[in-house]
């Protein structure tokens, strides 16, 4: 049966989530995350809190705007979704800690960024300038310790801005945009230094993959621009969670 903790930890996730969805949607555009109040883009009807209620209120009206007709995005259950499970399971790997705090206000970022840089390929300094100072102010009071987030900050944007620089003057154009330096930095200050690493180690090898299947169906070519922040968003993930054992393991064939 589920306790009461686990129970609130579900709301508060499918809460955030819906909070998730106004900063993908707004911040791309430079709107604020405050006011004006939820509304519809097409028509401007504002959203009652009976028509925003997680999950449930999609389901009733079918996905559509309850004024116009116009269709919402499917990928705001989903946020929604994704969150709440999120919070669940943080809370029952963690339980109450200020690791949990410093992990979910992570992922919560890692969502956000995860699903701008998919939509506009863009990764906002909003999000990822602040959240190297937030990683950075949590290790000091819980994992990875000052020491590795600070490591963690410099090698994570400076191994991608050194990549970036050997790219720009081999090929002559850019390959990575500075919001993947930022974010990977943010990444480090959350994580340390090795994690960041398994991340970028990842990261890469998915967006190598991806890019391959893409050129193999024709959809894309060596050019094509894939969002790298996305890789980074959905490793990093990954990493929070199964990094440790990944790396102790690796550690011990040496």
């Amino acid at each position: 049966m589920m306790d009461l903790g686990t129970l609130l930890a579900g709301v508060l996730g499918l809460s955030v989530g819906s909070f998730l969805n106004v900063c993908i949607a707004r911040l791309p555009r430079g709107e604020s995350i405050f006011s004006p109040p939820s509304h519809c883009t097409a028509c401007g009807l504002r959203i009652r809190w009976y028509d925003n209620v997680p999950i449930l209120a999609y389901v009733w009206l079918r996905g559509r705007c309850r004024q116009c007709g116009s269709r919402f995005s499917v990928m705001y259950p989903l946020v929604e979704l994704l969150s709440g499970f999120m919070f669940v399971a943080a809370y029952g790997y963690y339980g109450p800690s200020v690791l949990l705090v410093s992990r979910l206000l992570f992922a919560c970022a890692m969502i956000v960024l995860f699903v701008i840089d998919l939509q506009h390929r863009i990764l906002p300094n909003v999000i990822t300038l602040p959240g190297v100072a937030v990683g950075f102010a949590f290790s000091v009071f819980t994992e990875p310790g000052w020491v590795a987030s600070l490591v963690g900050v410099l090698g994570g944007g400076g191994v991608l801005l050194a990549v970036s620089e050997i790219y720009l003057r081999v090929r002559g154009e850019e390959g990575l945009g500075m919001g993947d330096v930022k974010m990977l930095g943010m990444i480090g200050a959350f994580l340390g230094w090795k994690l960041m690493l398994l991340t970028l180690v990842l990261s890469s090898f998915l967006g190598s993959v991806v890019g391959v299947a893409m050129i193999v169906a024709k959809k894309g070519d060596l050019k094509y621009a894939l969002p790298f922040g996305t890789f980074l968003a959905v490793a990093a993930l990954f990493a929070s969670v199964m990094g440790e054992p990944i790396v102790r393991w690796y550690l011990s064939l040496y």
